[in-house]
């Protein structure tokens, strides 16, 4: 049986469409970093790319995006750094355990404004549940045997998500328009 994600393993769980938020921690066990995000969070996703933080074991992320007011260092900010400075998305990770907590975008992009953030480290129950999984393909540059791909595609759609090699539709839409505003190239058909 392939294995995911610890949270989507058991199946996926519906968030709550009123749900106010919570908090994220890393993962020490003594001073922890605390974020308080407030509201839940739009396009959680598992995502399958090198570069985002997943727990051990797992093949995908769990990631979504809020706006950037909405999140807070409340506890132990001087443990995050920046994973990569030249990344578009600044990934602050604890210095000691490595999980990452958020991830601004500061360039000029489509998602600018928007922190990617991982909502399973949060205990609070209510967050957005996946609503599809993201750069699956890039599972094998990281050594997962292409010959599995099928197993892992399968999976998730029995969780009732669809499994794409890029963003969903309408968040490579978002990029797309963006591009087409920022060279004049859009036009209307």
């Amino acid at each position: 049986m392939v294995s995911l994600h610890p949270i989507v393993d058991k199946g996926l769980q519906k968030g709550d469409p009123n749900f106010q938020g919570g908090t994220l921690k890393c993962l020490c066990s003594s001073n922890p970093v605390e974020i308080k995000l407030k509201g839940n969070v739009l396009h959680q996703h598992l995502c399958g790319c090198s570069q985002c933080w997943r727990p051990k074991g797992a093949l995908f992320s769990q990631v979504a995006v809020i706006p950037d007011g909405n999140v807070e260092v409340t506890k132990n900010k001087d443990k995050l750094e920046i994973v990569d400075k030249n990344a578009t998305i600044l990934r602050y990770a604890c210095k000691d355990c490595g999980a990452h907590l958020y991830g601004p975008i500061e360039k000029d992009h489509a998602f600018k404004g928007l922190s990617f953030v991982h909502t399973d480290l949060s205990n609070d129950k209510g967050w957005q549940e996946p609503q599809f999984a993201a750069f699956v393909s890039s599972l094998t540059e990281q050594g997962y045997p292409p010959e599995k791909m099928g197993e892992v595609r399968e999976k998730i759609k029995e969780l009732g998500i669809e499994p794409y090699d890029a963003l969903s539709p309408p968040l490579m839409d978002a990029l797309a328009n963006f591009e087409a505003e920022k060279s004049g190239n859009k036009r209307k058909l």
